[in-house]
C-alpha cells in the first residue's frame, strides 16, 4: 500500500521548489492515514513542509473528538496543526444551520463551507497543494454521481486537479486508488488512532445511496471500483479538453468564484433569511 500511495504521489505532485503540503485531516480514518503515508513519503524532504488542517464544523459531540484525534497525531508526527472554524469565519456553525436547510441537506451546507476554509486555510499557511484522504471507494462514487446527474462539467474538474486556478490551492489524493477497507486495515495495523464516529447529519445525504450502488457492483464484480476509476483517468484528458477551467471572479468575502459571489455567500445568505423569517 505504502509503494502503491508512492507512486500516486510522485504521479500528482511536482515539486519545483520549497513548499508546504498541507494535508485536510478530520481525524478520521482516511485523512489519518494520508497525514501518515505523507509523512512517511515527504517528511525527510528539505524541501517540503507537511502540515494539517482541521476544520471545526461546530458538530457538538461528533466534532470535539475526532478533533483531539487530529491534534494527537500531528503532535505524534511532528506536524504543525492548524484548525479553522465555521464560527470564527463564518459565525455559524453546523449546529445552528442544520435547523434551517430547507429542501437542501445539511452536508450540501457543509461540503461547501468546509471546502472554503481548507482554502482559505491552506492559501494562509502558503501551502502549494491540498492533499485529501478521499480514497477509492469515495473517488468512484463521486465519479457514479456525476455521470449520473449528467454534470460533466463537474465531472471534468474532479481532483487531482493539473490546473492551478489564482485563489485556489490545488488537490491532490494520494488514497484514490486505496479501497477503503485497505485504507482501515492499514490504520490498525500501523497503530494509527482515529475516530470512528457517524456524523449526526449524514443520514439524508445522496452519496448514501451511490455507496450502495457502488458497494453492490463491487460485490457482484470485484475490481468494479478500479474500473470505474480507470475509466474515468482514460477519459479526463478529453473532458478537460472540452470543459476548461472557468475565468474566475472574486467574491465580496476575498475567494475566487464562478459569478459574482461564492457558493458558500450565498448559501449563508439563504440560511440567515431563514432565520431572519423562523
Amino acid at each position: 500500500m505504502e509503494k502503491r500511495v508512492k507512486r500516486e504521489v510522485r504521479k500528482q505532485l511536482t515539486i519545483d521548489s520549497p513548499t508546504v503540503v498541507a494535508v485536510g485531516v478530520s481525524g478520521g480514518k482516511d485523512s489519518s492515514v494520508a497525514l501518515v503515508l505523507l509523512e512517511k513519503i515527504l517528511g525527510a524532504r528539505e524541501d517540503v513542509e507537511v502540515h494539517a488542517i482541521t476544520v471545526d464544523e461546530g458538530i457538538a459531540g461528533y466534532r470535539p473528538p475526532s478533533l483531539e484525534k487530529a491534534r494527537e497525531l500531528s503532535k505524534r508526527l511532528g506536524v504543525p496543526h492548524h484548525v479553522i472554524s465555521f464560527m470564527d469565519e463564518f459565525g455559524e456553525d453546523m449546529d445552528s444551520i442544520s435547523p434551517f436547510t430547507g429542501e437542501r441537506t445539511p452536508c450540501t451546507y457543509c461540503g461547501v463551507l468546509r471546502r472554503k476554509c481548507l482554502n482559505i486555510k491552506a492559501r494562509e499557511i502558503g501551502a502549494g497543494v491540498l492533499a485529501t484522504g478521499l480514497n477509492l471507494d469515495d473517488t468512484a462514487q463521486s465519479i457514479m454521481m456525476n455521470f449520473t446527474r449528467g454534470d460533466v462539467e463537474r465531472l471534468a474538474r474532479l481532483g487531482p486537479h493539473v490546473k492551478v486556478q489564482p485563489g485556489l490551492i490545488p488537490r491532490i489524493q494520494p488514497l484514490r486508488i486505496i479501497p477503503e477497507k485497505e485504507s482501515y486495515l492499514y490504520a490498525i495495523l500501523e497503530g494509527v488512532e482515529f475516530s470512528d464516529d457517524s456524523c449526526p447529519y449524514a443520514d439524508p445525504a445522496l452519496r448514501n445511496d451511490y455507496r450502495d450502488i457502488v458497494d453492490g457492483l463491487e460485490h457482484r464484480s470485484p475490481g468494479s471500483k478500479f474500473s470505474i476509476l480507470s475509466s474515468y483517468d482514460a477519459i479526463a484528458p478529453l473532458l478537460r479538453e472540452n470543459y476548461p477551467p472557468a475565468k474566475l471572479g472574486r467574491c465580496e468575502c476575498g475567494e475566487p468564484c464562478l459569478g459574482d459571489r461564492c457558493k458558500a455567500c450565498l448559501l449563508l445568505e439563504e440560511v440567515r433569511g431563514r432565520h431572519t423569517n423562523s
